[in-house]
């Protein structure tokens, strides 16, 4: 169901509020780029620092700018079961083509707790939904038994987000899910392992500098063009590090302001790189010759 570089799009601020016109901008660079579809809210969206209203105005705003051209996958994940059902609910009756949901952070369910979260959220609203696994920064693994239970007991959870790190889960939730079931890459250093193991395509991050080269990788890959989808994953693997030298989206946030794409802005507790660090990213993005 959803393939291709799909970029998890930053909220960008402008003196600490949501720059809407600036958002429907950066939709615009990303459609004309190659992007398969949209991410609003999500971990790169800084959804844990916006309110409610915030938070259902970028995914509202979003699905209006992309009117359908590509698919709209919307954060709406939350360590409580209530919120997130409220929250999708809400992205759903604004269009949304899809939710993200993310396993629930700090209160680390277990993996009873966590099918029965996903569950309930799957049986509360019709659009499908996509499962995040990223442990390193909500504290609990899903296990591929856990997604591939989910995935027979409920029509509508389509696929998952993999930023694990592991191949070897990866693959097993591919052996366990089937072909039809979308594993998609939640690390950009991964996404030509991934494409190699079955995987869809990406839920990327650099996306937000250089989507056409991100959308280029995962392209030429589907087309058989294995050559250049290596040549890609060689050359983007060095900026692909540089973002991630502090936590995310600190490093594309601030490339985006360096590349005037964006004001880069951040709430706290995100906060202004490091200077040795902001130097190795200019020389990163020198070196892509972006800058």
């Amino acid at each position: 169901m959803f393939s291709g570089s799909i970029v998890a799009i930053v909220t960008p601020f402008k003196n600490g509020k949501l720059d809407e016109n600036k958002l429907k901008e950066l939709v615009e660079f990303q459609l004309k780029n190659g992007s398969s579809g949209i991410v609003p809210c999500g971990t790169t969206g800084e959804s844990a620092t916006l309110n409610f209203q915030e938070h259902e105005r970028v995914i509202e705003v979003t699905i209006k700018q992309v009117n359908k051209r590509v698919p709209v996958i919307a954060g709406t994940g939350s360590n409580s079961t209530e919120e997130a059902i409220m929250l999708t609910r809400a992205a759903a009756v604004a269009g949304a083509d899809a939710s993200l949901q993310v396993s629930p952070y700090y209160n680390r369910p277990t993996q009873a707790g966590l099918y029965e979260h996903f569950k309930k959220i799957a049986d509360s609203v019709g659009i499908p939904i996509v499962l995040y696994n990223i442990a390193s920064r909500t504290g609990v693994n899903i296990e591929p038994e856990t997604i591939a239970r989910l995935a027979a007991d409920c029509k509508n959870i389509v696929g998952v987000k993999e930023a694990s790190g592991s191949l070897d889960q990866m693959s097993r939730i591919r052996l366990l899910c089937g072909e039809k079931f979308d594993l998609i890459s939640g690390d950009d250093s991964l996404t030509l392992p991934i494409l190699s193991i079955g995987g869809r395509g990406v839920i990327s991050v650099i996306a937000n500098i250089v989507p056409e080269d991100v959308a280029g990788l995962v392209r030429s890959y589907q087309k058989g063009d294995f050559t250049k989808a290596v040549q890609l994953h060689y050359k983007l693997l060095p900026l692909t590090k540089a973002l991630f030298i502090e936590t995310n989206p600190i490093p594309v946030k601030t490339a985006m302001g360096l590349l005037r794409l964006c004001e880069p802005d951040l709430r706290l507790p995100m906060c202004t790189m490091l200077p040795e660090n902001l130097e190795k990213l200019k020389k990163a993005l020198k070196d892509y010759g972006l800058l």
